[in-house]
């Protein structure tokens, strides 16, 4: 550190950020910049009467190269790096996907003294060209042993942060209950599920009404089945009463169940199960009315190919009450962001 007086000569080791209310906040100086006698009122002015020039020791990392190795080190598929910029290297989406965080790598590379790495919440969507994520050091310069450090965990635990594709399904709908099957109400299950779907790329089949009789929900799912669809959504008839019997057509239908049943709301009711490796979700009627629900949490996830398991569920209980806000703010609120 020397006087800015006497720094006309060096080497400057960092970028100097300038912030101009409402008009400019950006490096006045990038690091490697030799300083002249002109730079130093410019200098004072920003309020630097003492700067950090370049002056490295065997075995110490700046603050650029430290974040470049950490973010390298960190960075998974469908992901690309920004950066190094005023010390901090980001992490951004290459294309539309799920963003993965393996999160208990991402907190012992926190409890570590002088290192910086944060991500947005893992298993939520994210859109080609997003910031999600970011790694920095807090001191201008670092032990490299340090960053090796975060390299073995890194390495131990690859990848610690990607973002995965979202597969284009084929689904069919089974919308069940024999009031609608008989018209006496009209189906309001349809345009929304259809219209979720179709919103992530899915493809529809087609949709089947059937009434409150396990062997034609059964029937149903099977045609679907033998037309190639890759997912079966199954809406309606989810509750305990005696006249829905969707769990049970589901089952009969040769459906692994995963959860009858998630700590959600809206969508405690909600059913996962597998026939073969095609996933059918069995939805509530909150998915009708509710913009958001546990359909939002786990259709992404089930295109992004993952096999959901009941310890994926329990997780979703922290955070899975959703605050039903005038204006939904989904998915940039807390609901469904533990999991």
């Amino acid at each position: 550190m020397v006087p800015v007086q006497q720094a006309a000569g060096s080497v400057l080791c960092h970028d100097l950020t300038q912030i101009v209310p409402g008009e400019f906040k950006g490096p006045a100086f990038k690091k490697g910049h030799i300083l002249r006698e002109e730079d130093i009122p410019r200098l004072l002015d920003m309020g630097k009467e003492h700067i950090f020039v370049w002056e490295m020791h065997s075995g110490l990392l700046h603050e650029n190269s430290a974040a470049e190795r950490m973010a390298r080190a960190a960075i998974g598929k469908g992901l690309k790096l920004s950066g190094p910029k005023e010390g901090k290297m980001d992490f951004v989406a290459e294309a539309d996907g799920l963003l993965k965080v393996n999160v208990e790598a991402l907190y012992e590379i926190n409890e570590l003294a002088e290192t910086v790495m944060v991500t947005r919440h893992s298993n939520q969507t994210v859109r080609q060209g997003a910031v999600v994520g970011g790694t920095r050091i807090i001191p201008l310069v670092i032990e490299e042993a340090k960053i090796e450090h975060i390299e073995e965990i890194c390495g131990k635990n690859a990848p610690l942060i990607e973002v995965k594709p979202m597969r284009r399904l084929s689904a069919g709908i089974v919308t069940t209950g024999s009031e609608v099957y008989k018209g006496r109400i009209e189906d309001r299950f349809g345009p929304v599920v259809i219209g979720k779907l179709e919103e992530l790329g899915c493809r529809v089949l087609g949709q089947i009404l059937a009434p409150d009789r396990v062997e034609l929900i059964v029937e149903a799912i099977g045609k679907f089945l033998e037309a190639g669809a890759e997912m079966i959504c199954v809406t309606g008839g989810m509750s305990v009463d005696p006249d829905d019997v969707t769990p049970a057509g589901i089952k009969a239908a040769g459906g692994r169940i995963v959860t009858y049943g998630a700590p959600v709301l809206p969508g405690s009711m909600f059913m996962l199960a597998y026939i073969g490796s095609v996933p059918v979700l069995g939805l509530p009627g909150c998915v009708m009315y509710h913009k958001t629900s546990i359909f939002d949490l786990i259709l992404p996830r089930v295109l992004a190919g993952e096999e959901i398991t009941r310890t994926d569920f329990v997780r979703l209980a922290h955070g899975g009450l959703c605050m039903f806000c005038g204006e939904c703010r989904y998915p940039n609120c807390s609901f469904g962001k533990n999991s």
